[in-house]
């Protein structure tokens, strides 16, 4: 141990601290193990000094960027997007005992009797889609985008199942999607966050695990914005300090990060080091892509965003500026999904918040060139039951149980197949029936058409490699173009 000051991590003592600090005769016994050495050393350290150096995918990507729109709370599939008429034949009477058999639920009986769909549904555009009378704006471009009408999970309750979607594992500790993407690709600009996380409601369930690097180099996390004031707490200077002073302060930790860089090697330095050069660089660029003063009044009235107020049209909007200007992963959280009670109330309230700037965000896309590349995912971390949750205790009733074993998400963009549904449920949509896409299919999917082979993007940890994946997961070939 060295006396007064912070102490070397054992591995800089057992040999560099060792050799440098051993005089002459030592040194020169271990020169020819050292220049061995020299290249392997060199490369780390480039690697080290810019981790979010763009790198080459397996093959040819389809999509080079994700804005990933996450419903946070769940809606109601049956309500929006999988039209069961059997619901309405049968509301008010329990399910039959061979279908409802071994299920869990977070806040009902099992025997709970159904509840038809709350909402009108039509057939909408060349492709047929059924859409409910909630997603008006939607239902005018339901010819791009693909409706996926089985997805599963294998969890129930909103938090491990909001992870277990992002980061393919249920408990918080895993790198989530944007960050694989991250560490996969590298980032294509040095002016923004490569990957950036927005919240337009409240709370979320998941928390931050949604968008941790988990094991890997923290360089790879997302970055929240914030809604008022700052979109980066502390992005502006304090009183009393000009550019240049900033500027011969980073330059100064900098030359001393970069020191201890090369004699530790350890990757945290290289995220600290890149991290000070970021927040010098978002003081510029951070309110430039926050000013929508530039966009025309018919991009504003397209989105429905209000130039100040923050909603999550502004948020569609400003991922749209985020692609633009070379982020890569963009989360957009809704939270508010979540109908134990009045299901048509929730939906009317979220619909009326989210289908105009939804659907506006595929077609602002598609007209300035950049749906082909761009993947844009929708959906939340289940669905909602067939059967009525009503609990006069709690002061519920007219709403819908979480659902795991079958939902809807919608994806558009990016080399998914335009125009489809794909999948389907029982004819009390209950069950996945045809086409089931479990959760690690779909992150199979989203990496494939980034261009990686999910079996093999993987890092090693604790001794072994890990993926998103992490054994499990095909890639769903039916809705890839």
């Amino acid at each position: 141990m060295l006396p007064n000051g912070p102490q070397p991590e054992p591995l800089a003592v057992a040999r560099r601290h060792f050799f440098r600090e051993c005089g002459v005769g030592v040194g020169k016994i271990a020169l020819a193990s050292l220049l061995g050495d020299a290249l392997t050393r060199q490369a780390a350290s480039a690697t080290a000094h810019d981790p979010l150096a763009l790198r080459q995918p397996h093959f040819a990507p389809k999509a080079k960027r994700v804005i990933h729109l996450f419903m946070a709370g769940a809606p109601s599939q049956l309500d929006l997007f999988d039209y069961k008429p059997m619901l309405a034949k049968h509301e008010g009477k329990p399910l039959p005992p061979s279908v409802i058999r071994g299920q869990r639920y977070a806040f009902i009986r099992s025997d709970a009797a159904v509840l038809g769909p709350r909402f009108k549904f039509a057939k909408y555009g060349g492709s047929g889609a059924e859409l409910s009378e909630m997603l008006p704006h939607l239902a005018g471009v339901v010819d791009d985008i693909c409706l996926i009408k089985s997805v599963h999970t294998d969890q129930f309750n909103h938090a491990p199942a909001q992870i277990f979607l992002n980061t393919g594992f249920a408990q918080p500790g895993r790198p989530s999607l944007g960050a694989w993407v991250l560490y996969g690709l590298g980032a294509e600009t040095q002016e923004l966050p490569a990957f950036v996380v927005m919240s337009t409601g409240g709370g979320i369930s998941g928390g931050s695990a949604n968008w941790s690097s988990g094991f890997l180099p923290t360089v790879y996390n997302g970055v929240r914005l914030r809604n008022q004031g700052d979109p980066i707490l502390d992005v502006s200077s304090p009183p009393g300090v000009d550019a240049r002073l900033q500027r011969d302060s980073l330059d100064l930790i900098g030359t001393l990060n970069r020191r201890r860089l090369a004699d530790a090697g350890d990757p945290e330095i290289a995220t600290r080091i890149a991290s000070y050069e970021m927040a010098f660089r978002l003081q510029t660029s951070a309110p430039e892509l926050m000013d929508l003063k530039r966009e025309t009044p018919e991009t504003l009235r397209l989105y429905g965003a209000d130039l100040d107020k923050p909603s999550f049209a502004r948020a569609c909007l400003l991922a749209r500026r985020m692609i633009e200007r070379g982020v890569r992963f963009v989360n957009i959280y809704h939270e508010g999904w979540d109908a134990h009670s009045d299901v048509a109330g929730n939906l009317k309230n979220n619909c009326g918040t989210t289908d105009r700037a939804a659907a506006a965000l595929v077609t602002d896309l598609k007209q300035r060139g950049l749906l082909d590349d761009t993947l844009v995912i929708w959906g939340g971390e289940f669905g909602r039951t067939p059967m009525v949750e009503t609990n006069a205790a709690l002061g519920r009733s007219l709403g819908r149980d979480h659902h795991p074993q079958a939902f809807t998400m919608w994806m558009a963009g990016g080399g998914i197949k335009p125009g489809i549904s794909y999948g389907a449920t029982d004819e009390l949509g209950f069950h996945v029936a045809e086409n089931p896409v479990h959760i690690h299919d779909l992150q199979a999917t989203i990496l494939h058409l980034l261009g990686f082979d999910h079996e093999k993007l993987t890092f090693r940890y604790a001794g072994r490699d890990f993926r998103l994946t992490d054994v499990h997961g095909e890639v769903v070939r039916g809705i890839l173009a």
